[in-house]
């Protein structure tokens, strides 16, 4: 089974060079250009989810300071829209050269804050930064089209400018990522913002911040928000008629919420909601290929990510071997505080989510599925849970219709290909699928088929800045990422000339 390492009690008080890192982060609100309090002084506690032990405090916005952030936004917005593109992407690539450069501290304030181990974090800053570096080529590239009428006599002219203000609201589980995927291309298409990331894990966004600053990103263009009191504080921008773009990455349940609050001023949206990602392995796959890419996509961020596999769709005659594979590598893994070496497991974020993994878990297990590794949350501090394998698991489990978000690989079995397909788009959400195949012919009809917005063929991971992310059905629209993503950012202008 799993092992945990360290002592997490002896471990609480942060090592001095931790203390140092944290203590680097401003942790006031960023509007207009400037480093302030909140109203009232209010501040929150952030702290490491290994532990339980709060490591600094931060800003705790009231709606007055959410609107002065808006205030700051709309003010910058002419002056940034009329900006070279040149330049914007310059500010993006020095960002870009910025953050690789200071990986190493941004990797650990990520771990501390959100609990993933440091190798995890440091490949966060790695594809997280290359939004910046992907979407500063693509400031360059906006165009429009010029065309004769087709009855002649006058000629069509398109052109794309920014959206304006934007609101975007990111997610704990990729605190950095995720908003760099929305910010870069916000940057890169003339669009000011104010960010409100999760206060679960604040501090790379505000690091973040910092760095935008001191790239020459001038004042109001990026304002960061901090609150506990998310619908308080955001819901009365979201309103507000000037904001024109509202951008959220999170469950499907807020996200809808979102949307109806958005409808007043007919906001541009792009959903980045919920996943349930079947897992397919064929009966003539390669079962060692098939299991590598199972824990890249389970384990990754500790299954904390839409994109985890949370449905493992196996073909009876190869699902022992698959089981077994699987059961014994998510078994093998160390678990403990991300900043120990060797650590591949850390804590779950928070205790509320450690309950919710746990409550699935048995509530398969009473459906009458068997486990195989794992199954329990080891005892001390932090909020951990150990690889779990469970098979015979029955699609009346909740596990089949919820998202897990968690280290917990439920296995499924199928007896033809048909019945794989439609077990797999047997859910709301419609986000990513993964598959398993040697036959070509049989990849094709299943990616086809698959009711997804992004399919991995043999492979675990498919998250590339260059490519668009994004989903169907109840996992959102919109795409993030690739030659689309600065689109989510632009509005098409047509202007007609008489000859």
């Amino acid at each position: 089974m799993a092992t945990r390492c360290g002592n997490m009690s002896a471990m609480a008080a942060l090592t001095s060079h931790e203390s140092s890192v944290v203590g680097d982060v401003a942790t006031g609100l960023f509007i207009g250009g400037q480093w302030r309090d909140a109203e009232g002084g209010k501040r929150f506690d952030v702290e490491d989810p290994a532990t339980g032990q709060t490591i600094t405090q931060v800003a705790d916005a009231s709606v007055a300071d959410g609107k002065a952030a808006l205030d700051a936004a709309v003010a910058a917005q002419d002056e940034w829209g009329q900006t070279p593109p040149r330049e914007r992407g310059e500010i993006l690539r020095s960002a870009w050269e910025m953050i690789t450069a200071r990986a190493d501290d941004l990797s650990l304030l990520m771990t501390l804050e959100m609990g993933k181990p440091l190798t995890e974090s440091r490949a966060e800053i790695t594809y997280g930064s290359e939004f910046f570096r992907w979407f500063s080529e693509e400031a360059v590239r906006i165009s429009g089209r010029y065309s004769v009428a087709p009855a002649g006599g006058s000629r069509l002219l398109t052109m794309k400018q920014p959206v304006g203000p934007c609101l975007m609201i990111t997610p704990w589980n990729f605190p950095l990522a995720m908003g760099t995927r929305k910010i870069g291309p916000a940057i890169a298409a003339g669009c000011t913002m104010v960010v409100k990331p999760a206060a679960l894990t604040p501090l790379s966004m505000l690091a973040l911040a910092g760095i935008l600053a001191e790239a020459g990103l001038p004042d109001g263009v990026l304002n960061v928000v901090t609150t506990k009191s998310t619908g308080e504080v955001m819901e009365p921008l979201i309103r507000d008629p000037r904001l024109r773009k509202l951008t959220f990455t999170g469950s499907t349940e807020v996200g809808r919420g979102l949307v109806e609050q958005s409808a007043q001023g007919l906001l541009r949206l792009s959903m980045e909601l919920g996943g349930n990602a079947p897992f397919l392995v064929f009966g003539d796959a390669d079962v060692d290929d098939a299991v590598a890419g199972a824990m890249l996509a389970k384990m990754r961020n500790v299954g904390e990510a839409c994109t985890a596999a949370n449905r493992f769709i196996v073909h009876e005659s190869v699902a022992d071997e698959f089981s077994a594979k699987l059961a014994e590598k998510m078994g093998a893994m160390s678990m403990g505080r991300g900043t120990e070496d060797g650590v591949e497991v850390g804590p779950l974020v928070e205790a509320k989510q450690r309950d919710k993994v746990r409550e699935l878990v048995e509530d398969a297990v009473e459906a009458g599925a068997k486990t195989s590794v794992g199954g329990d949350a080891p005892e001390g501090d932090g909020y951990f849970y150990s690889p779990t394998v469970l098979t015979g698991v029955p699609t009346s489990a909740r596990m089949f219709r919820e998202e897990i978000f968690g280290p917990v690989a439920p296995i499924f079995t199928f007896t033809e290909d048909e019945e794989a397909l439609a077990m797999a788009n047997d859910t709301e959400f419609g986000l990513v699928a993964y598959l398993y195949t040697r036959d070509l012919n049989r990849a094709v009809w299943a990616y086809e088929g698959l009711q997804t917005g992004m399919v991995g063929v043999n492979q675990g991971i498919v998250s590339n800045p260059s490519a668009p992310f994004g989903g169907v059905k109840q996992s959102g629209f919109g795409r993030e990422g690739g030659f689309e993503g600065i689109e989510e950012y632009l509005e098409t202008k047509y202007v007609g000339i008489a000859l």
